[in-house]
């Protein structure tokens, strides 16, 4: 007999793909100039030249030994270029042993809960969160508990985690700059998070992880995203190149525990065992040798800073209420009615595709993803002027 839990997931896909996949149908119906999909964290932006010159590059080689196998973390010299970039960038030792590859950020993540978990036990989340943080803490066998995050900065709400976490708590998970509301956390907020954490283990005489969700730290709009391992030791960061590089179908980022946690050498085999458990090993290794050439390519945030001041500006000017974000590339937009389910549902007769917020666990939102073309946005307007005036009717 199947997996009635495996199969529930396969039949009932996240909130973000099945409008994604709609969009696609819609696109096929009535061209892709009439549809004004705002679902997916797709970057419009191309890839640095680098990644291209790279590939070409890698193509010349032997394919026997381009194509073949690298160890199950990631080819050695890859981890050392991740580990050095570590240090360059942060001022922080790291060593090569503490970086394992991975399939992306979602690999990254699952291995990491997995890795610090056992069954039965909590681990926290902020809410607004990335929804498929819920499928990778349940499949560890682990309980998902959300602390909303205060409003209306989105910064997490210290006195509500204090009170959250207890005996069961495991791990916390944090995502900065944040999907979908765009915060970024401030050095203040994470050293009042590092200090609840080590003064909770005192008292809970357990080891609390704090994994740090980062695909989104190389895209913002002057903040500064502080390196979450120099304020809390016991951090393990998940990263990957979907959005830094523009790459989102090839899957390649990594899981680095911090060289200062005490138990991080043995933190760092965990996660190796998870993601053998998990069938993670060998992440794409012609990507693992794109990722070591590229491992400090500049992101092109230009581009997102333009669609974020042109689609802003427009919602200004009709009256549409939304959190001014500081990193990624998404709006957090209020729903013009309670249900933003229905609002959704609504938008998409005027062929707006807009993500509701139901599943990130905060109601009465919507999110839009502004990594798209440019005329989208300025086409998208008088969808948006539409919209408003049918609440108004």
């Amino acid at each position: 007999m199947i997996n009635e839990k495996m199969y529930g997931l396969g039949d009932e896909p996240s909130v973000i793909r099945e409008l994604f996949a709609y969009g696609l149908e819609r696109k096929a119906e009535i061209g892709a100039e009439n549809v004004f999909d705002y679902s997916i964290g797709n970057p419009s932006v191309p890839a640095p030249s680098l990644v291209r010159e790279t590939l070409e590059e890698l193509l010349t080689l032997d394919p026997v030994e381009l194509h073949a196998y690298s160890p199950a973390a990631g080819l050695p010299p890859v981890r050392q270029a991740i580990a050095d970039s570590i240090a360059r960038r942060y001022g922080q030792q790291a060593t090569a042993a503490h970086v394992y590859m991975t399939a992306g950020a979602a690999a990254a993540l699952a291995a990491s809960i997995s890795a610090v978990t056992h069954p039965g036990d909590e681990v926290v989340v902020i809410s607004p969160y990335f929804p498929e943080y819920r499928t990778w803490i349940e499949a560890a066998g682990c309980t998902v508990v959300e602390v909303p995050a205060l409003q209306p900065s989105f910064q997490p709400d210290i006195e509500a985690l204090d009170a959250a976490i207890n005996e069961r708590t495991s791990a916390v998970i944090i995502n900065s700059p944040n999907n979908p509301v765009g915060a970024v956390y401030t050095r203040q907020s994470l050293e009042a998070l590092a200090a609840l954490l080590s003064r909770k283990e005192a008292e809970l005489d357990r080891p609390l992880y704090l994994i740090s969700d980062e695909p989104y730290r190389e895209i913002t709009y002057g903040a500064e995203v502080p390196w979450v391992p120099s304020i809390y030791p016991r951090t393990l960061v998940c990263y990957s190149y979907s959005k830094a590089l523009s790459l989102p179908g090839e899957r390649i980022g990594w899981v680095y525990v911090s060289d200062d946690a005490e138990d991080g050498d043995a933190v760092a085999v965990a996660v190796a065992g998870a993601g053998r458990a998990l069938g993670y090993v060998c992440a794409p290794v012609m990507l693992q040798r794109v990722a070591a050439r590229c491992v400090d390519e500049p992101s092109d945030v230009e581009a997102y800073a333009q669609n974020r001041r042109l689609l802003t500006e427009g919602l200004d000017a009709l009256g549409y209420e939304y959190v001014e974000p500081d990193g990624a590339f998404y709006l957090w937009v209020k729903a013009l009615e309670p249900d933003a389910n229905a609002f959704s549902e609504r938008a998409k007769g005027f062929e707006l595709l807009l993500v509701p917020s139901d599943s990130f666990g905060c109601p009465g939102w919507v999110r839009l993803s502004y990594c798209i073309a440019r005329d989208t946005i300025e086409r998208s307007m008088p969808a948006f002027a539409a919209l408003k005036e049918s609440y108004a009717a």
